[in-house]
């Protein structure tokens, strides 16, 4: 039976900071037994502005982020799903908010760009957040053998919301290590009850890591990063 880490960060818009917080992170993990250590999304770069994540998006298979994953995985023996970071795509006012899977050799097992983005206006309230406007949405379900089980039991990532998960539990029923996350006002109102419902439904152990308090760009995150099982105990 293998260890999964769940780690919670709060990004900001230097790379280069968020890579040390990280491989702090990832290097308490392993100490402490990890086998795979998933970092929450936008772990690498919470911008300023929803737009300056064009800059520091990286070509895919090379730049910053990526070598980190690589050999931070390699160095310390251990798997790393790198939540999300920004890789180019075909469009230049876009990027893609993809998840990197590396095993422990550094090796880049799966790319999974995110499907369902996070488009939301509240009610009653000036705020908004389109996640669409800067990011283009992925196409396609994506599962990898890990540690945590072989085949029987895969890994996936989504996002946590009901609008975003049906299709992607039809392909994924089987018992999968999953990765979630939720901004401040809807992680306080959904975060846990979500979780939850997810890992009795689908009999499965789902892993969320998360970004918490306040940001750089004065954006606040949830938090509440745990472990779930199917029974859904923490």
């Amino acid at each position: 039976m293998s260890t999964i880490a769940a780690i919670q960060m709060t990004s900001g818009h230097v790379v280069e900071d968020n890579l040390a917080v990280a491989r702090k992170l990832l290097r308490e993990a392993k100490e402490r037994g990890a086998d795979i250590a998933c970092l929450p999304e936008n772990f690498s770069f919470i911008g300023l502005r929803d737009a300056d994540k064009l800059a520091v998006a990286e070509a895919d298979g090379d730049g910053p982020v990526q070598r980190f994953l690589s050999a931070t995985a390699r160095e310390l023996k251990l798997w790393i799903l790198g939540g999300s970071t920004v890789i180019k795509g075909d469009d230049a006012q876009r990027v893609t908010n993809t998840s990197l899977l590396i095993d422990a050799d550094g090796r880049r097992v799966a790319r999974y760009d995110k499907i369902h983005l996070f488009d939301v206006a509240i009610p009653g309230r000036n705020e908004q957040y389109l996640e669409s406007r800067h990011v283009a949405p992925g196409d396609a379900i994506v599962l990898a053998d890990t540690p945590s089980g072989g085949s029987e039991c895969p890994f996936a990532t989504t996002c946590a919301f009901p609008s975003c998960t049906a299709n992607w539990w039809r392909e994924a029923r089987s018992g999968c290590r999953r990765r979630q996350r939720s901004p401040c006002r809807t992680g306080r109102a959904h975060w846990e009850t979500l979780l939850r419902a997810r890992a009795i439904e689908n009999l499965c152990y789902v892993a969320a890591p998360a970004q918490s308090g306040t940001h750089t760009s004065g954006r606040e995150t949830y938090g509440d990063t745990l472990i779930v099982d199917y029974w859904a105990r923490c």
